[in-house]
């Protein structure tokens, strides 16, 4: 008898800023033992897009390590970002020495508000985006897991909206699932879940709401064993992008027997 269900639509690739990646992982560059061992994770973790925190990565002194020396910026994209900053000021001064450094206009926007739960303070973050913006940048931009924020960063011109999923570097997971869906439903660009992934399943939650791709760092950087980490990354984003596509049953009160109970002996 043959399937009556029809066949599933392939899926599209992650698009950003005109920018098109067969990779929904994003990871980053902070937090571990060596360049080394960071070119490594980024390898088993099948990502194409690697965040560099301007103010923390060797990018120019040759006296000493420097990230280019692992990891090929002709082979990945870099994705220069504004950790540490707390003012919108800073931020836009960060991403205009890193455009002048490597030329990069694709970007990350984080303006931070309180060094104790590193949470974005949302007005700066707002005013920064729209100075970066009118400054040609593409800007990808973290925020909280606020729709009403979400919206106003998009409608300023935001090329990606990044809502934590938890605290960064907590490792919490996704702890507000409703909101996090409701940003995905009513955005019109990628929405990738940054910030609070601490293992595979909390990336696979993320894909399976729907979101577009997810980014971490602490969860691959400070794993017992970074490189299998990333791998098994790849494979919860993977798994869950194909959960969300496939659709998955609804949830029921009671038990549904998976075989018909009728002609039973």
């Amino acid at each position: 008898m043959e399937d009556a269900r029809p066949a599933a639509a392939p899926d599209r690739p992650l698009t950003i800023a005109g920018r098109s990646f067969a990779s929904r992982l994003i990871i980053g560059t902070g937090k571990y033992k060596s360049y080394e061992e960071n070119a490594r994770a980024l390898e088993a973790s099948g990502a194409e897009i690697i965040t560099v925190a301007v103010r923390r990565v060797n990018l120019s002194d040759p006296s000493q390590p420097m990230l280019v020396d692992h990891i090929d910026p002709r082979k990945y994209v870099f994705l220069p970002n504004t950790a540490g900053c707390f003012t919108g000021e800073d931020a836009v001064r960060t991403l205009r020495l890193a455009r002048e450094a490597g030329g990069w206009d694709l970007v990350k926007l984080e303006v931070l508000s309180d060094p104790k739960h590193l949470y974005p303070d949302m007005e700066e973050t707002l005013r920064a985006a729209k100075m970066l913006i009118a400054e040609g940048f593409q800007v990808m931009v973290y925020c909280s897991d606020d729709p009403v924020y979400a919206r106003k960063l998009e409608d300023a011109g935001c090329c990606a909206i990044m809502p934590l999923g938890a605290p960064i570097g907590s490792g919490l997971g996704i702890q507000n699932r409703v909101n996090i869906r409701l940003i995905v439903e009513q955005s019109q660009v990628p929405v990738i879940v940054d910030a609070g992934v601490g293992t595979a399943s909390d990336a696979a939650v993320a894909m399976e709401l729907g979101c577009d791709a997810v980014l971490m760092n602490t969860a691959i950087a400070e794993a017992k064993d970074p490189v299998r980490m990333a791998a098994a990354m790849k494979h919860a984003v993977i798994a869950g992008r194909e959960a969300y596509l496939a659709g998955r049953m609804p949830k029921k009160r009671y038990a549904d027997p998976s075989s018909p109970l009728s002609g039973l002996i």
